[in-house]
């Protein structure tokens, strides 16, 4: 058998190219597999809590090991229904929340560990959601590193996100790249393996369980097809042109707020060159060097000297012109 960090690392090649996994079911087999995941639960708190039967972490061992994997061989495991309790939540309704036994936390782990190398390079960068090295925190980064002209943000949640998928469309998904029958039954008997609720059996004829080792990654590959649609679908159809267009009123209301200040600073300027009153309007960038005007960068010409109205300069030669002049005198005067 192979080493599971192989077999990891040629899934993820095979994801990342794109090609199809075939004979999934045969690493079911691997020890070393079970080996690894038991490493990755062991430590967590619900490793104790016993399921629908008494079984733990307590008492693991190769011997275990082995009897699930001679089940897997001749197609004889069977999920056990998880043990369903209600958890409060924020708004005062409650969260179904689905405990499995030990040995279905096992296997469940086992098939997160492929499905998650196989499917992960192959997610959306912009997905966050039950991925590794992922989370909250990756998302408010890019949101501000990346998106610095967005200002408005629209806000969705699924509701009953995990007990809503559909069963069929959840294994059609995966039979596009899954091409191995055997993982699919798997995969089947384990969606449709049923809850407990107060020691009555009820059919999981929907989503997956919550709590449930490898239902993260199971609504990431679900909810892939979204991601894919909106990037590849929406965003090109309402996606016109290079730039945004910009508001009318946006404009009318930044020359208002622009003018009052452009102004002020106009006269600053003109009384730090020697009282020059030849300046534009809106100015955005003055330049002062010794008491000559240097750089300007006009936009409406115009005079606005005290207790006379100011008036417009249409053409922009007659300002550069007036500039130019102005600059002479006040290198002159500067000399003097």
């Amino acid at each position: 058998m192979q080493s599971a960090a192989t077999v990891l690392g040629v899934l993820r090649e095979r994801g990342r190219r794109g090609l199809p996994c075939e004979e999934l079911y045969r690493q079911m087999f691997n020890p070393q597999l079970y080996l690894l995941a038991y490493g990755r639960i062991y430590a967590n708190k619900g490793a104790m809590t016993p399921g629908a039967t008494p079984e733990t972490v307590d008492g693991m061992s190769m011997a275990k090991i082995g009897r699930i994997i001679t089940a897997m061989r001749h197609e004889r495991y069977r999920f056990r229904p998880v043990r369903r309790v209600h958890i409060p939540k924020k708004n005062g309704k409650t969260r179904p929340l689905g405990m499995p036994t030990w040995s279905d936390k096992l296997v469940g782990e086992v098939v997160r560990l492929l499905l998650e190398a196989y499917y992960e390079p192959a997610f959306s960068d912009r997905s966050h959601g039950f991925r590794p090295g992922r989370g909250c925190h990756t998302a408010l980064r890019e949101v501000a590193n990346t998106w610095t002209g967005t200002t408005w943000f629209v806000e969705g949640d699924i509701a009953d996100c995990f007990g809503s998928f559909d069963h069929q469309v959840m294994l059609s998904i995966l039979a596009e790249k899954v091409r191995d029958n055997r993982f699919l039954r798997l995969l089947r008997n384990m969606l449709r393996a049923g809850y407990l609720e107060d020691w009555r059996w009820g059919a999981t004829l929907s989503g997956v369980p919550q709590g449930g080792i490898a239902s993260p990654v199971l609504s990431s590959i679900y909810l892939h097809k979204l991601d894919v649609f909106v990037e590849t679908v929406l965003i090109p159809e309402y996606t016109r042109g290079r730039l945004r267009v910009r508001n009318p009123e946006y404009r009318k209301r930044n020359t208002r707020s622009r003018r009052p200040a452009a102004r002020a600073t106009a006269r600053r300027c003109g009384r730090s060159t020697g009282g020059c009153t030849v300046f534009p309007a809106r100015i955005r960038v003055i330049r002062v060097t010794g008491g000559c005007v240097t750089a300007a960068t006009p936009m409406t010409p115009c005079s606005d000297s005290p207790g006379r109205k100011p008036k417009l300069r249409r053409s922009s030669r007659s300002w550069r012109r007036s500039c130019v002049r102005t600059s002479s005198w006040n290198c002159r005067r500067a000399r003097h």
